[in-house]
């Protein structure tokens, strides 16, 4: 079982997730390289573990995703490690938010978090290359999704691809299924793949290197950004601009928003407030 619920955040404690924090930013690495990074119920608890510390520690900025080794990002559910069949399941009968934790979306993280993609990336896999804010990819990365081929309906992450890149491209990997990778360079000419980066390595540099840039931003006008950006692919045009335009205004009682523009006036770095609370 993962860390107790409502116990200190404790890294050590973590089994198929690795995680460490470099100066503010968060690097979560899918740690089952034996297993292609497969996903199993503990790195599902592990994740929500990981994603409630990312939320809740004001010293972390920035979070990165990536997975362990150079072969596989994350190549979909462990056989072995989950079933929706074992006893005292009763997953068929819970709601999605109740069920599918894995990524900072689904568990409402509106800090920045940029997916780094070291190499295949097949269906549960997806999940985060869909839900993360800016996605970096290897030349050597492919991408995969196998729902259909075993019998199973392609559906959460799949929308995710359908939103995230063409209609066209999220239905041929889904229903062409495991004869069918989508190259890294093919991703990012649809826009699943936002930066592309010659190897694993390259691209987690790359990674880290946005996140130093994202760090010198204000943390309150980055999460009510993300907010409302993510919230308008759930609404109409017109609901996500009067959304928008709440949280724009939100930020208005908020310190930073005095502060930003005084700092580029003096010519000096900014002292943001990391308290979403605070009010001038």
């Amino acid at each position: 079982m993962g860390q107790p619920q409502g116990a200190p955040f404790d890294a050590a404690a973590l089994k198929d997730v690795a995680y460490e924090v470099r100066d503010g930013v968060a690097l979560v690495t899918l740690n089952r390289p034996h297993e292609g990074n497969a996903l199993t119920r503990q790195m599902h608890e592990d994740l929500e573990a990981v994603w409630a510390e990312v939320k809740a520690n004001p010293e972390i900025r920035c979070a990165i995703v990536t997975g362990a080794g150079e072969r596989h990002f994350c190549t979909g559910a462990s056989v072995s490690g989950l079933s929706t069949d074992k006893p005292g399941s009763s997953l068929r009968n819970r709601p999605l938010e109740e069920v599918v934790r894995l990524t900072p979306y689904q568990n409402k993280v509106w800090k920045p978090v940029i997916c780094a993609v070291n190499g295949l990336a097949a269906g549960g896999g997806l999940h985060f290359v869909v839900d993360c804010d800016i996605v970096v990819a290897s030349q050597t990365a492919a991408f995969m999704d196998t729902h259909t081929t075993v019998g199973q309906v392609g559906a959460i992450e799949n929308i995710g691809l359908a939103r995230r890149m063409t209609l066209g491209g999220a239905l041929l990997m889904t229903l062409v299924g495991r004869d069918y990778r989508m190259p890294a360079e093919r991703a990012h000419q649809l826009g699943l793949v936002d930066l592309l980066e010659p190897t694993p390595q390259a691209a987690l540099a790359r990674a880290f290197e946005l996140a130093e840039s994202i760090k010198k931003n204000s943390p309150q006008a980055l999460a009510l950004s993300k907010q409302a950006i993510w919230g308008a692919m759930e609404e109409g045009y017109t609901r996500a601009a009067e959304a928008g335009w709440s949280l724009l205004r939100l930020q208005w009682s908020h310190p930073d928003f005095v502060e930003g523009p005084k700092a580029f006036g003096e010519k000096r770095a900014p002292a943001w407030n990391p308290d979403p609370d605070a009010r001038r």
